[in-house]
């Protein structure tokens, strides 16, 4: 599924501009996501990748522009600000309760309890049974949803994020190089759950530093070079050698 053009985009980000010092981060920076996007999010070290996705994500604030989440404007003061209005950021490491179990993380915050007097019982079968139903759905291999997530790879932690992230109605996923520290077969499982998720969906961005990753899941791209957008459009109007070339700063293509 691909953004429709002409409808509200899931996050409009509007000349967004971003300073430290004398260093200019990111200026009048510009693009859309709509609803079932994949889009890369490119560009060499320094380019000011990951300071717009930490204002997008509510770690930093913009100097100047606009940020507008369905259409809403938003201002996020804080990680927490921009998680409660749907948005997911997912880094290499994410954060999960390594101690407990894959239905456990499912569904912490969301649990099944049942009302006896004087104290809650969880449903922790009720809860498994879920689970199991969602990670066959979603193809989310692990071994068992009574497994703790601290014996899972670094693949299944981050699928299992992901996966609870778009069951619970989240709007937009920001996945900041997230197979870096994965091997040739797990960065492969990923990236077919990329496509899997925008394919039902759910919007994502997805910085990576490998061409060939964003041209394998991404629909469209943007591309950074010196906090200025170089280069813009659909993945398949363009080559690997065309992506190189704006990244570089030997072309500047925008749509």
């Amino acid at each position: 599924m691909n953004g429709a053009e002409g409808n509200t985009p899931v996050l409009e980000v509007k000349n967004v501009k971003k300073s430290f010092g004398k260093v200019e981060a990111l200026k009048e920076v510009s693009f859309e996501v709509h609803k079932g996007d994949v889009l890369g999010l490119l560009g060499d070290n320094g380019a000011g990748k990951s300071t717009l996705i930490k204002i997008i994500a509510g770690n930093h604030r913009a100097d100047d522009g606009e940020i507008f989440l369905e259409g809403k404007k938003v201002e996020f003061s804080s990680p927490a600000e921009s998680r409660a209005a749907g948005i997911e950021t997912v880094y290499q490491n994410s954060p999960v309760c390594e101690n407990a179990s894959v239905s456990a993380n499912f569904f912490i915050g969301r649990e099944l309890c049942g009302r006896f007097p004087l104290f809650r019982l969880l449903k922790e079968g009720a809860m498994q049974k879920q689970t199991r139903k969602v990670m066959t759905d979603m193809v989310i291999n692990v071994p068992s949803v009574k497994t703790k997530v601290g014996l899972l790879s670094g693949g299944q932690r981050q699928a299992i994020v992901l996966g609870r992230f778009f069951h619970w109605g989240g709007k937009l996923a920001l996945l900041d190089e997230p197979f870096a520290a994965l091997g040739v077969a797990e960065s492969k499982n990923g990236l077919r759950f990329i496509k899997e998720l925008g394919s039902r969906g759910l919007p994502i961005v997805l910085i990576t530093h490998n061409i060939e990753y964003a041209l394998q899941v991404a629909n469209k791209f943007v591309i950074l070079r010196h906090g200025l957008v170089a280069g813009k459009g659909l993945i398949a109007e363009v080559t690997a050698d065309d992506l190189v070339s704006m990244i570089t700063g030997a072309i500047n293509v925008n749509q």
